[in-house]
């Protein structure tokens, strides 16, 4: 049997949660409308994840250093003031998808071998593989124990339901990735399971959270589901860029991958036959040199890629502006508004 001993990690400044670019951005504004109940999920979460195992513990300790941008547990409380006011049940709602989050990025870290998240080290890189999946496990199981206290039949349905869809979403993603699917129809159903389907599932809760009408709950489902499509396509771009402006392992991370995002796939579904084809054979390669990697960088920048992903993300922001028309207005619409333009202008 293996021995694992105690270690006691000095990690870099961010991990303090405070990352200087998100504290000069407009992010920390809107955060600051929602501290008081910012600061109630995260020591939900920390109640809830309180051990006596050293090593657990330790792992718990590295977690809560860092907060990241907590944009799914200002989505849960948004929701929930919009309709309501936040009570003990939207902050467990909050609490228990952002567990469940973290417990997703903990495993996809592990599964992609991932040394780094957004320049921080990760968790199977300060302990091994073993602990972080063991560790994952813990959040889940405390996500679905934090859900069930609400006694909300539908707040942990939800819940239920995203586990399945960001499970779903990555088996899409391996499927795509092999395969070298070019339809966009298949890469908008993955975004929406990996991605999408977390802030549904946040206002979602946050309006069960305070017995919100079904109506409202459904169109304001529908405005977060262009969220989050807005909020990956975006992240997929920063693939083809600077690494350091964003904090990826390395640009073309996801070309390394086999990943094909909306950029590429829109480049290439417009290329010659000849040329596609050869790109997608260089796809197929064992493994991908930076001079092909650069080839397929350029080939989706030269040929409208990056425009094109751009003027999609415009146009899920002009969907999303006439559902916001339609909700109660107020602050909480407000801070739906801004958050949205801070996921297509950020630099991470």
């Amino acid at each position: 049997m293996r021995n694992y001993k105690v270690i006691f990690v000095t990690l870099p400044s961010e991990m303090n949660g405070s990352d200087p670019k998100i504290n000069t951005s407009p992010l920390l504004d809107i955060r600051r409308r929602f501290a008081p109940d910012l600061e109630r999920v995260q020591a939900r979460i920390a109640e809830a994840l309180k051990t006596s195992n050293p090593i657990l513990r330790q792992v718990i300790d590295t977690f809560l250093q860092t907060k990241g941008k907590q944009l799914r547990p200002m989505m849960t409380i948004i929701a929930a003031l919009m309709f309501g006011q936040v009570n003990a049940a939207a902050i467990s709602a909050a609490a228990a998808v952002e567990l469940l989050h973290s417990a997703s990025l903990i495993h996809d870290d592990v599964v992609d071998n991932t040394d780094t998240r957004r320049r921080r080290p990760t968790i199977n890189s300060l302990f091994d593989n073993r602990i972080a999946v063991l560790a994952g496990d813990f959040f889940v199981s405390n996500s679905l124990r934090i859900a069930a206290e609400t006694l909300s039949i539908n707040i942990t349905r939800e819940l239920g339901e995203l586990g399945k869809q960001l499970s779903v979403g990555e088996f899409e993603q391996i499927y795509t990735a092999r395969q070298h699917c070019l339809d966009e129809s298949l890469y908008f159903r993955t975004i929406y399971s990996k991605t999408a389907s977390l802030f549904v599932a946040c206002v979602r809760m946050g309006g069960y959270a305070v017995g919100a009408k079904e109506a409202d709950i459904d169109l304001i489902s529908r405005y977060a589901t262009l969220f989050g499509e807005a909020f990956q396509i975006t992240d997929d771009v920063f693939d083809y860029f600077d690494s350091a402006k964003v904090g990826k392992p390395t640009t073309g991370h996801d070309l390394r991958e086999g990943k094909i995002t909306l950029p590429l796939i829109f480049a290439l579904r417009n290329a010659p036959d000849d040329t596609r084809s050869e790109l997608l054979d260089l796809l197929d390669s064992d493994s991908l040199d930076d001079t092909a990697i650069r080839r397929l960088i350029d080939f989706a920048k030269d040929n409208g890629g990056i425009d094109y992903a751009r003027a999609t993300v415009a146009r899920l922001r002009s969907e999303a502006d006439a559902i916001l028309r339609q909700l109660p207005e107020g602050d909480s619409r407000k801070a739906l508004a801004d958050l949205f333009d801070f996921i297509i202008d950020r630099e991470n």
